[in-house]
């Protein structure tokens, strides 16, 4: 029995040259789950609030009005993104207001259980620090770090705790962690992939 996949594409809005990554996914997904998959193959550390936009609706994790959206734990992607090319939102850190872009690059059936049932297939440059201020303050971040004689470069620096590479990308280590959150994964969620085999 064969389950289906997606290779989705994410890009992070408002930075050239582009912060993106290449994923795999399980199509059955929750959104509450693929949250904790974009937040490890982005960089980020889920210190803050979330938000998808998929067609009119919008999906978070604890919405407390109607207008919040609906929680992101009781809905698939499958059931929400159907189509290779289908593109849908992701915000992150209402603050700072980070805009995402996904889009489904392709959609096939595998084993469930193969080694690349999670995993990164490639993607660009580090993640921004938390807490910087936005793709504006990144940009002005960016500034002080790569120049030493700047007034606030010491300062950032400690804040920072050490230097900071904007190219960086490892994605062996990337992939290492996610081997690591499959098991978790597992574990919590018994039911993983849903009804979504290859008829």
């Amino acid at each position: 029995m064969k389950y289906r996949f997606y290779m989705l594409e994410i890009e992070l809005l408002g930075i050239e040259p582009a912060i993106w990554r290449s994923f795999v996914v399980p199509a059955s997904i929750t959104l509450a789950q693929l949250h904790e998959v974009i937040q490890m193959v982005m960089g980020w550390t889920d210190c803050h609030s979330y938000r998808f936009h998929i067609g009119h609706q919008r999906y978070t994790r604890w919405p407390e009005l109607g207008e919040d959206g609906l929680p992101s734990k009781d809905y698939h992607l499958d059931e929400l993104v159907y189509e290779e090319g289908a593109g849908f939102g992701y915000l992150y850190d209402f603050g700072d207001g980070w805009e995402h872009q996904l889009f489904v690059e392709e959609i096939f059936y595998m084993d469930p259980g193969a080694s690349d049932e999670l995993v990164c297939i490639d993607g660009a440059r580090a993640c921004p620090p938390e807490n910087i201020g936005g793709a504006l303050g990144y940009l002005e971040f960016l500034d002080v770090v790569s120049d030493p004689s700047n007034d606030e470069y010491e300062s950032t620096i400690e804040w920072l705790g050490g230097t900071f590479d904007s190219e960086r990308f490892d994605i062996d280590e990337l992939n290492r962690q996610l081997k690591i959150y499959v098991h978790y994964f597992r574990e919590r969620h018994k039911e993983l992939y849903g009804t979504n085999e290859e008829e």
